[in-house]
């Protein structure tokens, strides 16, 4: 149990109490190791079945488990229990209850378990005793369940429309999951070629980036060479100024000595020679500084008549790059317009479909109310028979009351002629009364048990008399219930009936307000190309109202010309931020026709068309 590898533990072979199971089982809820269970045949019960709820709470590794011929559905509160764990667990995958007495009762708990559960994907119910409830229960649960694509069901006593629902509903989740599949391993592709792209795009932008910083450092260093060239230049102006400061200075005083002494001039003018030539050589020599200035100016006014070609064929580069995304947003405007045509296909399609199932559900209504008709005309002929049954018990009985009442009358004439004769024997024999009475005592008493023996007879025989009358009312009884059972039946496929047709138009209605749905969003995103579209062709004026500029504006200073790049980058930004909205845009276009897609399918497959419809 230490490595993380999936294995299966089985212990159905020596795991016989079920103390040792739960124990063992305590002792799996905190371990992460196994993967499979197997628990078949160890008869676990209420205890077992507790300890299986704990572990399926606590546990978050156990993929698959095996219950088989444990007796878990024999106790009701704790398969609940173990339901109402197995609703909150989300690892299970694979569950085995096979021969485990589950009753309809056990059913409806587990349906309540798997319309919580979203993990489950097959399960095991064979050989138990469902029935008819537990198995429609199980059928009303799976609309909410749309993992489980996989329920066994034999044995159960089931009905075969039950199972054949069951069957409808488990092929409808598993084309759901493949769908879902399907759809995941699209959304990684087109995740992977979007991460694809942005990475180009950005190192494309970081490139360009470089490049630039690259053309502005070379600037800047030129520019810092040229302010320290020419505040070399202006010092060493300022320097000759001041030496022809003083030398005019000297040639001041030496003016004003002039006066005081010829040999003074005449040295004088020798230094004003000298002077002079100082100047001329100083003038030479600016004037060659002057025309090496101009020499550098001339090469620097070069290099950024270069670098403005350079800045005007980036530009042509953008253009290409506008005019491919022109191309790109025309072909998908035309993938649009076979969106288009494919969803009037669908839709047409889907009306194709519509009117099968129509004819299907005339069909199905004519069949129903035969049906109908069929079973109302053997109730009829049932109730016919029973009451035909009950007249003529009713007529025997009542004839029989009769015999008995004609008897009662023949036996109230014989004990009044009886009567009639003692009177008169007693009018006769007063003389001999004395002799015969005792006489006559016993045979009065004997006469009297034999009457009070008839009448005995006759209460008997009318105590049966109306026991077996209520029987028949109860017989009776039971007719009219079982006809009104029958009519109850009637009725709640009337209603059933109605419900179908109810459902058939909500689709209906669903379908209209989807398919007008698909279509404002169809205009509104063709409303939003166009506005880019409008947007591309303001910037492709406003690109080329630039390169006027920039062609009337190639002779002015080095500081409009670093304006204008700037301005250029700031186009350039703008560009990237509408490429970058552009690509968006795809994306969202192919998310919602992906979206689209998804639903269309998950209608057509959810519907009651699908039996009709061919498999993709």
């Amino acid at each position: 149990m230490g490595e993380a590898l999936p294995y299966c533990l089985s212990l159905a072979s020596w795991l016989q109490l079920v103390s040792g199971a739960t124990l063992l089982l305590q002792g799996l809820c905190v371990n992460t190791a196994v993967r499979f269970l197997d628990l078949k045949g160890n008869n676990l019960r209420a205890a077992g079945a507790e300890a299986l709820a704990k572990l399926l709470r606590q546990n978050k590794s156990i993929q698959s488990l095996t219950l088989e011929w444990n007796n878990l559905g024999t106790w009701d509160e704790a398969f609940a229990t173990f339901c109402g764990a197995l609703a909150a667990n989300g690892a299970l995958r694979q569950l085995d209850l096979r021969n485990n007495q589950i009753n309809h009762k056990g059913a409806e708990e587990l349906a309540l378990a798997l319309k919580s559960n979203a993990s489950l994907q097959q399960l095991d119910l064979r050989w138990n005793h469902i029935g008819l409830l537990g198995g429609r229960a199980l059928v009303n649960c799976l609309p909410s369940n749309r993992t489980l694509w996989k329920l066994e069901l034999a044995g159960n006593n089931i009905p075969g429309d039950i199972i054949r629902a069951v069957e409808q509903a488990m092929d409808h989740n598993q084309d759901r999951q493949t769908v879902f599949r399907e759809s995941q391993a699209r959304a990684q592709v087109l995740s992977k070629e979007v991460r694809h792209l942005r990475e180009e795009k950005s190192k494309q932008f970081l490139d360009l980036m470089e490049t630039i910083d690259r053309q502005r450092e070379e600037m800047a260093r030129s520019s810092k060479a040229s302010a320290a060239r020419v505040g070399q230049l202006q010092e060493a102006l300022n320097e000759r100024h001041s030496i022809i400061n003083s030398l005019k200075a000297k040639l001041q005083m030496t003016e004003a000595a002039l006066a005081l002494s010829e040999q003074k001039a005449q040295d004088l003018g020798e230094l004003l020679a000298t002077t002079e030539q100082e100047q001329r050589s100083l003038a030479q020599r600016q004037a060659k500084e002057h025309r090496l200035e101009q020499q550098e100016a001339a090469e620097r006014e070069s290099k950024l008549l270069r670098d403005l070609s350079a800045a005007n064929e980036k530009n042509l580069l953008l253009r290409n790059q506008v005019d491919e995304l022109e191309r790109k947003v025309k072909s998908q405007q035309e993938q649009l317009f076979l969106t288009k045509t494919e969803l009037t296909n669908t839709t047409a399609e889907l009306k194709m479909r519509a009117i099968q199932a129509e004819e299907r559900l005339e069909l199905e209504k004519n069949r129903s109310r035969q049906s109908l008709e069929d079973a109302e005309h053997l109730r009829f002929k049932e109730v016919e028979h029973m009451t035909r049954h009950l007249e003529d018990s009713e007529r025997a009985m009542q004839e029989r009351v009769q015999r008995l009442e004609a008897a009662r009358l023949s036996l109230e004439e014989e004990l009044s002629r009886v009567k009639a004769a003692a009177l008169s024997e007693r009018s006769q024999a007063e003389e001999e009364l004395i002799k015969a009475k005792n006489q006559v005592r016993l045979e009065e008493q004997q006469h009297q048990a034999h009457l009070e023996e008839k009448l005995r007879l006759l209460a008997q025989a009318r105590d049966e008399v109306q026991s077996t009358c209520l029987q028949q009312k109860q017989t009776v009884a039971d007719a009219q219930a079982r006809a009104s059972q029958l009519g109850m039946q009637v009725e709640s496929l009337r209603r059933r009936l109605e419900e179908l047709q109810q459902e058939l138009s909500n689709k209906d209605q669903e379908k209209v307000a989807e398919v007008t749905r698909v279509r404002l969003e169809l205009q509104e995103q063709n409303g939003r190309l166009q506005a880019e579209l409008t947007a591309q062709e303001a910037l492709k004026e406003k690109a080329a109202a630039l390169e006027r500029q920039l062609k009337v504006i190639a002779s002015d200073h080095r500081e409009a010309l670093l304006d204008r790049e700037s301005e250029n980058a700031s186009l350039r930004e703008k560009l990237r931020l509408k490429e970058a909205e552009i690509a968006r845009i795809r994306d969202e276009e192919a998310q919602r026709a992906s979206f689209l897609q998804n639903a269309v399918l998950a209608y057509v497959q959810g519907s009651p068309l699908r039996t009709l419809s061919p498999q993709k």
